[in-house]
């Protein structure tokens, strides 16, 4: 028996003690093999200008969300180190005075390469749209 940590296990670990996550207000709401939703309730500090949440914090949870997905279907790797090898960001409608939602979903996944989508929402309407490629370990 395997008394170490999965890879999964190790993210959400990752997530829960992350002081930028944290710093973000991130919270895991669901965290299954290759999909992840993370949300970030609307704060005053997160503003660009007037209510509208900032481009980069959208951009930080889809980051975030896109590489917890790679990491939640990921096998044993030699190492849990990994990086963000690209992230396009669409930005679709502004999220006014509401929170956020980002559903990350791997849909390709090599030996360590993941490519992610990934979907911002609030609670009107979609905000944002991501392409994340990810390397694991």
């Amino acid at each position: 028996m395997n008394s170490q940590p999965s890879p999964a296990d190790l993210a959400i670990q990752w997530l829960d003690n992350s002081p930028f996550v944290l710093l973000l207000g991130m919270e895991v709401e669901a965290f299954e093999r290759d999909k992840v939703v993370i949300s970030i309730p609307f704060k005053e500090d997160l503003v660009t200008i007037a209510d509208v949440m900032h481009g980069g914090a959208i951009s930080s949870l889809i980051d975030t969300a896109a590489a917890a997905a790679a990491w939640s279907g990921a096998e044993e790797v030699a190492s849990m180190r990994g990086t963000t090898i690209s992230l396009s960001v669409s930005f679709l409608s502004p999220a006014r005075s509401a929170g956020i939602k980002a559903e990350a979903r791997c849909v390709k996944r090599g030996k360590t390469i993941c490519f992610c989508e990934v979907e911002v929402t609030s609670e009107e309407e979609v905000v944002a749209q991501g392409m994340v490629t990810y390397k694991l370990g």
